[in-house]
């Protein structure tokens, strides 16, 4: 073989192995680009999955044109996976009530709280009765004894609004939850549900969200002849949006400020920032921080739902 053969060989093999390499690195790489190179925003399942898919499909829209990066809403089935995904980082930006919010911080170490709407800083629950109870809307909050004895049914185990807040005022004034029919309380599964299990009489009362509970009668879906309000909690702070620690070092500094300012930022002046806003059942998100926060996690040790 002469020597020009030769070089020709080894020039060959060269180019080869060159592309082999490139070829092996670009197998192994898209996983982990891809997974930087998206927002993953999710929610608790806190209302029906199709308003939840409506709200945010449209905020992911709307964020990924103002990061300039692609955002992708990923459904989950529970509040417990919720904060899961949080933790493992599947999910990257999460809105959390307030409870799940706080277990959410105190799995994952450097999350921070970014945001809330304007109507969580006072945020309320109502106990709602079907009308066959008997029970008339309470003047003070010593007439919850008038609980004792009653089918009635929370949110989720894990809600703020739906279970925790209620469940504690309800033991300030003298009821513990063996103290209802059956021992204890039922669990519908979110607001939307324990609207539907009071109205159709296969629970008497129920605590829910009070934001919910006016969306669902500005809708129509209450009939006001089947079931309403008896009382509504004291106030206290609820959801709130909370962010991974990571997100900067994935997408460049400063990106978490970014996408603090791109919440604040949303205005009803916008033809999509209202729509995304109603949804909400705000009129703006605000500022909010860790320390917001104290007493639910106070009262989530209290309840056992923080250990």
């Amino acid at each position: 073989m002469s020597v020009r053969e030769q070089r020709a060989v080894i020039a060959t093999g060269l180019i080869t192995g060159l592309a082999i390499t490139a070829s092996l690195t670009s197998c192994a790489a898209p996983e982990k680009d891809a997974k930087q190179a998206v927002l993953q925003i999710g929610a608790i399942p806190d209302q029906n999955p199709e308003k939840l898919n409506r709200l945010y499909g449209a905020l992911s829209e709307e964020l990924s044109e103002k990061l300039e990066v692609p955002v992708r809403y990923a459904p989950v089935s529970n509040y417990a996976a919720a904060v899961s995904a949080f933790r493992t980082g599947s999910l990257d930006l999460v809105w959390f009530g307030g409870l799940t919010g706080v277990q959410a911080r105190l799995q994952t170490p450097g999350a921070r709280v970014l945001a809330q709407r304007n109507i969580d800083a006072e945020f309320t629950s109502v106990f709602i009765a079907n009308g066959a109870s008997g029970l008339r809307p309470f003047t003070s909050a010593d007439q919850l004894v008038e609980l004792k004895g009653r089918r009635l049914a929370f949110g989720s185990e894990s809600s703020t609004s739906g279970r925790l807040m209620p469940q504690y005022f309800m033991g300030e004034n003298g009821v513990k939850p063996d103290d209802l029919a059956g021992g204890g309380p039922g669990f519908s599964g979110s607001h939307d549900a324990t609207i539907a299990v009071v109205q159709s009489g296969a629970y008497e009362v129920g605590a829910l969200n009070e934001q919910v509970w006016r969306s669902n009668v500005k809708d129509g879906r209450v009939d006001p002849d089947k079931v309403k309000v008896i009382w509504r909690t004291p106030p206290y702070v609820d959801y709130h949006w909370v962010v991974r620690p990571d997100l900067d070092a994935r997408f460049g500094d400063g990106f978490t400020d970014n996408l603090q300012f791109s919440l604040l930022e949303l205005s009803a002046e916008t033809e999509n920032g209202a729509a995304i806003l109603e949804l909400f059942g705000a009129e703006r998100f605000i500022p909010a921080k860790d320390g917001d926060y104290v007493m639910i996690e106070t009262v989530g040790r209290q309840l056992g739902k923080i250990r």
